[in-house]
């Protein structure tokens, strides 16, 4: 009795396994050519968006950096204390306004850019603690650009080189 049942339970059994099988795998490329179509399809459409938050990104580092930064903020009558506040504004503002475009860029790259982030404001920290709060502010901004040219490579050399390196690979 029992080897009549599995005579048509196991064939029936072994039908269903490959139809599953077949179809599952039918699924599974019919769903990689859809997600393929669509990828395709917002090519043309996000590229653009993907550049232009590298472009901004890149001015991000590139407004954060001493001899940039300092070159439009330190004014005659201005105290250290006054730059080191403006500074560290400065720095986070531009960063905060920045902060939607981790979106477009990898993970790695974003680390190094809060990275340099984090270095620049540890830098004007720094240097700040070696003046007096009413001594001029061109003293901070000697000791800043001083500091920040003696190091080889600085965190935002190493993030705007990664930057560059993403978007070489996406073309």
């Amino acid at each position: 009795m029992w080897t009549e049942i599995l005579k048509y339970i196991l064939p029936a059994l072994l039908v269903l396994a490959t139809a599953y099988l077949m179809l599952n795998k039918l699924f599974k490329n019919e769903e990689d050519r859809r997600n393929y179509e669509l990828k395709k399809n917002d090519l043309p459409i996000i590229t653009p968006v993907k550049l232009r938050a590298y472009e901004r990104l890149t001015l991000l580092l590139e407004r954060t950096k001493p001899t940039t930064m300092l070159l439009n903020k330190v004014e005659p009558e201005m105290t250290c204390l006054e730059l080191h506040r403006t500074l560290l504004n400065d720095i986070r503002r531009e960063f905060e306004h920045n902060v939607s475009q981790q979106i477009y860029i990898s993970n790695e790259v974003w680390e190094l850019i809060k990275n340099a982030h984090e270095n620049m404001l540890q830098l004007v920290n720094i240097c700040a603690s070696q003046c007096r709060g009413d001594e001029p502010a061109s003293k901070l901004a000697e000791i800043i650009i001083q500091i920040y040219n003696n190091k080889e490579e600085t965190a935002l050399a190493i993030a705007e080189q990664a930057l560059k390196e993403e978007v070489k690979r996406l073309f």
